[in-house]
């Protein structure tokens, strides 16, 4: 028992303070994430929107994601993370309490396209942020503090949301507005007076950089491939927060206080094992073997959804989910990261968000689809064959990196 403490305890040293406030930013931030996981069925439920409809409002959200990717990476390494991160943050707020107004598809679509521009332009920016204050040695572990950090938030945001929006939709936007607020003071008091505040993010120890190619990151193909491929496990994951909820609302009629406490499981489960799970993983497995392991979890998660079962299979699928997660996303943060010279990392961490944007934009709507043609099952089992030869894929261009 004495062991398995000081392990846990070990996960934890090596973190800079800055990297610690960041996380804690990060915490007050993502608490107030009730809008996105519950957009589908506020459209769905009190818009009375058809699912192709939503399919399409949620998939905005990803193109104004994919135009956000690449504005925050070229911002980031031209006027430096902490302006992108302070400008992004005070810009969402007002956003947020424009969307209850809009009640078409049109409307609602333009309005979720300008959130997620904004929102983010953030990520490359304070994926860069995150590395200048990092030791190369802690990389991956401050990349997966502030994930944790993501995850406790994600799991107090949807619960409070299922809350208040058994009360009224308009308070999920109202409360994410707030707390990015607050995330942004804080970051502006605390970061305002350090050094590196004005640079691109540039100052992570050279040693992270040096040996990586001084060239874009759209001119190395290998990277891209790579990228592709981490696209292509966001897609699948990303079902977690588009067709998932509505998997659980019309199968299983789970109501939204329910739907909200098994979101709020997952990050629960992310917070307590993220550290754990990475802090074992950089001593016994390549960053390949860490990432082609969480890929096959993510299929294994979603076939499982396939077989009749109440709460235990829902949550033990959501559970297998949360470690594909811990497993496979930081080292895909870290690996784009160490790929970069110094004078790229903005570029290669923007793409890095892209795969994530791109996904945003393709899980809804093809998800959607797939389910409104051929049903759920179908969906699951569709996942679980594309995550098995992505795993190959990696498997093979991660030999080359």
């Amino acid at each position: 028992m004495k062991g398995f403490i000081k392990l846990y305890l070990d996960s934890y040293r090596g973190l800079s303070n800055a990297t610690w406030m960041l996380t804690i930013i990060m915490l007050i931030n993502r608490s107030g994430a009730m809008v996105i996981p519950f957009l589908g069925v506020y459209m769905m439920q009190v818009l009375n929107f058809s699912i192709t409809d939503t399919g399409t409002v949620l998939s905005c959200f990803g193109f104004g994601a994919v135009a956000g990717s690449i504005l925050g990476g070229w911002l980031t390494d031209k006027a430096g993370h902490f302006k992108v991160q302070l400008i992004t943050l005070f810009l969402s707020v007002p956003v947020f309490f424009i969307l209850p107004v809009l009640k078409t598809p049109l409307s609602l679509s333009i309005g979720v396209f300008i959130l997620s521009l904004i929102t983010e332009t953030f990520r490359p920016a304070n994926s860069v942020s995150i590395a200048s204050y990092a030791r190369p040695e802690n990389l991956t572990k401050a990349f997966s503090l502030n994930r944790m950090a993501m995850n406790l938030g994600f799991s107090i945001g949807p619960a409070l949301g299922g809350f208040l929006a058994s009360i009224s939709y308009n308070w999920l936007f109202y409360g994410n507005s707030i707390s990015v607020a607050l995330a942004g003071l804080i970051f502006l008091f605390y970061f305002w007076s350090r050094t590196n505040n004005t640079s691109s993010g540039n100052q992570t120890d050279e040693s992270v950089a040096d040996t990586s190619p001084v060239i874009s990151p759209w001119k190395d193909y290998t990277f891209l491939i790579f990228s592709l491929l981490c696209s292509i496990y966001c897609i699948c994951f990303f079902q977690f927060l588009s067709t998932l909820p509505l998997f659980y609302r019309e199968v299983h009629h789970l109501n939204e206080w329910n739907i909200g406490l098994i979101l709020a499981f997952s990050g629960l489960v992310v917070f307590s094992l993220e550290m754990l799970l990475i802090h074992i993983a950089q001593r016994k497995m390549s960053p390949a073997h860490a990432i082609i392991l969480g890929t096959l979890l993510c299929g294994l998660a979603f076939m499982l959804l396939i077989f009749k079962g109440g709460y235990f299979l829902l949550y033990s699928g959501m559970f297998i989910l949360c470690i594909s997660e811990i497993l496979a996303i930081p080292f895909m943060a870290s690996v784009s990261l160490k790929r970069a010279s110094k004078q790229k990392q903005g570029a290669y961490m923007g793409i890095n968000a892209l795969c994530f944007s791109i996904a945003h934009i393709l899980s809804p709507f093809l998800g959607t689809r797939v389910v409104n043609s051929f049903g759920y099952s179908t969906l699951w089992l569709a996942i679980g064959v594309v995550t098995i030869i992505t795993s190959i894929g990696f498997w093979q261009i991660m030999k080359k990196m």
